[in-house]
């Protein structure tokens, strides 16, 4: 009887221990529902790594005010400029995950682990991806001196000359490289890629003829191809854009299954709880589909595209995925 009374024991004591962990367990989820009810209490840092007055840093400075009216608080921009977004993206990889930091993740988070000789993150471990937000496309132009008006011409007359074109960029492994690099490889053509400070050097050389072609963005290449600087062949993305339907994709004009866009999204630090990640992917959804934002990106060429963490985070695999694969065939080292 003593052995069994010992044993009722132990078992009141077992049930009252997990008694305790439930009661504690439900207080936690308590209190952890209780907070996200109140976030974001304080202003949140959205870190921008890239400098003022770019594309990044514009997108994200209308996305910031957007949001800021939605949930009540200010939205702080923070650019981290630096080694092809790497030093923003380390400080976001560092950063508290409490939901008070977020950044501005685009085409350098597919490209840099192949580019750089040392990357201080890893995509897969230090970041939770909030949200896709935008995709832009490029448009292949040529100098109009050249006696080419189209992708399938341009291809012919390439082979016929290899190494003799040159295309400039503004540097190893951007959009404007790359979409060069993979017409390279997708047509079987040689030409010499030529690196400047930026755009618009490019743009002046290849009008008083030093180069012959180049890739950039629509709203950067179609007031040049207005007023006769340039011709344009095709734009680089999957579809013909509403800014110029009249140009065709690379694809249609010559080379199937050709695409490449410029992307950006936000993330924050792993370890950023659940309910906060979608709390975060449920405004911004909102603000990607306020006429604030369509109405302005869509001007410039730029696509709203939102949806869940999950498809952010796929879309980040399957893009390195493939500029892993067109770097390491092209032989291509980044400028860092």
């Amino acid at each position: 009887m003593r052995r069994f009374g010992n044993a009722a024991l132990l078992g009141n004591a077992a049930m009252k221990s997990e008694a305790r962990k439930l009661a504690m367990l439900v207080m936690g989820c308590l209190a952890a529902s209780s907070a996200l009810a109140a976030y974001p209490e304080r202003p949140i840092r959205m870190i921008v790594p890239s400098a003022a007055g770019g594309q990044p840093d514009t997108n994200s400075r209308l996305v910031a005010a957007e949001l800021g009216k939605q949930i009540g608080q200010q939205i702080v921009v923070d650019n981290r400029p630096g080694a092809s977004s790497s030093i923003g993206f380390e400080a976001i990889a560092k950063a508290q995950p409490d939901g008070y930091t977020i950044g501005y993740g685009g085409f350098p988070l597919a490209t840099n682990r192949s580019l750089l000789a040392r990357v201080p993150y890893d995509v897969n471990k230090d970041f939770r991806m909030v949200i896709l937000t935008n995709i832009s496309t490029n448009v292949i132009a040529i100098s109009p001196a050249m006696p080419v008006t189209s992708v399938s011409e341009l291809i012919v007359y390439a082979r016929s000359r290899p190494d003799q074109l040159m295309f400039g960029s503004a540097g190893s492994g951007s959009t404007m490289h790359l979409s060069m690099e993979l017409f390279k490889l997708m047509t079987d053509t040689r030409m010499v890629h030529v690196p400047y400070k930026g755009m618009p050097q490019v743009i002046t050389e290849i009008v008083g003829g030093r180069l012959q072609l180049m890739s950039d963005n629509v709203t950067s290449v179609l007031p040049h191809v207005k007023a006769g600087r340039l011709r344009a062949l095709g734009v680089t993305g999957a579809r013909r854009i509403p800014l110029a339907p009249d140009i065709p994709t690379v694809a249609e004009a010559g080379v199937p299954g050709y695409e490449i866009v410029a992307w950006g999204g936000y993330m924050g630090p792993a370890g950023m709880p659940v309910a906060v990640v979608a709390r975060l992917n449920a405004e911004l959804n909102k603000v990607l589909a306020s006429p604030a934002i369509r109405e302005k990106w869509l001007a410039l060429g730029i696509e709203p595209v939102g949806g869940t963490p999950e498809r952010f985070t796929e879309h980040v695999r399957k893009e390195t995925a493939k500029w892993s694969d067109v770097i390491k065939r092209a032989g291509i080292k980044g400028d860092y």
